[in-house]
């Protein structure tokens, strides 16, 4: 076993990632405090060819530093917009035909894995704060909530790792 080289990747261009078509998954990033995590969140919906990501309320949008260090140029390849008010983001994806779901614990939540049992063309995941998740306003808004299993003590993942989790599951099957 070897690794492979740049080369043998095939990694797209910008243009070509640009041009590419894109899986109808948007993820929202509402009040973020780490521009770290937003970085992170970036290059994973880069490496899943994500349609974009919809910043809303204090979360760091580009550019900025620490963004750029860990997204290592997703920031330039993945399309983005702010909403200073993450019902505006919701709205529009709903005029859209996006569902919209919160990524949070509540009862009534729709198990992670079970998503593709949805009859959902154009989805779109609300990733909330690191401490006090998705706000209470914007779970009311939504079309459900999708919680991701966890069997341990602890019972949060980072919101990168979340979302890394999340997105990876939303477009899986439709590779």
């Amino acid at each position: 076993m070897r690794k492979l080289s740049m080369d043998e990747l095939n990694r797209k261009s910008v243009d070509e990632f640009k041009e590419s078509e894109k899986n109808p998954v948007i993820a929202i990033l509402e009040n973020i405090r780490s521009a770290y995590n937003v970085g992170s969140v970036f290059r994973t919906a880069d490496a899943f060819l994500i349609e974009s990501i919809y910043i809303t309320g204090y979360t760091a949008k580009p550019p900025h530093k620490e963004i750029t260090k860990t997204a290592l140029g997703a920031q330039e390849t993945v399309n983005w917009k702010y909403f200073s008010i993450t019902k505006e983001a919701i709205e529009a994806l709903k005029k859209n035909g996006y569902q919209v779901f919160a990524v949070e614990q509540v009862t009534g939540s729709i198990s992670l894995e079970t998503i593709h049992n949805l009859s959902v063309e154009k989805i779109a995941f609300i990733f909330g704060n690191e401490v006090s998740g998705v706000e209470h306003e914007t779970i009311s808004l939504c079309d459900g909530c999708v919680e991701i299993p966890q069997f341990g003590m602890k019972h949060s993942l980072n919101i990168s790792v979340a979302a890394g989790i999340v997105l990876w599951e939303a477009v899986k099957k439709r590779l």
